[in-house]
């Protein structure tokens, strides 16, 4: 099943699309400038086509994806000031 919820984080809409995978469900937050999502994401390609986004691993909802820290960016990601080692939180709300 696919889910897609809109939720706030600091006031900030953010778009949740959860698919339910097994054995762990894929998981992305959309934001205005920006992805935040979960290892399933291929992020060599989202580097090639120039796309926003920033990876957490180790994650099965998106309270988890906020508290879990960022393991891999883009370079588009870096330039919104977005590192491997913040928070989700901190991904979300630079790219909303």
């Amino acid at each position: 099943m696919i889910c897609v919820e809109e939720f706030y984080v600091e006031e900030k809409a953010v778009l949740g699309l959860r698919v339910n995978l097994k054995p762990v469900p894929f998981l992305m937050i959309i934001c205005l400038r920006g992805i935040l999502a979960c290892g399933y994401f291929n992020l060599e390609v989202a580097e090639r086509f120039g796309v926003t986004a920033a990876i957490v691993r180790g994650v099965s909802s998106f309270d988890e994806m906020l508290e879990a820290k960022v393991v891999n960016v883009t370079s588009k990601a870096r330039e919104l000031g977005v590192t491997e080692g913040c928070s989700g939180r901190d991904a979300v709300l630079r790219f909303s």
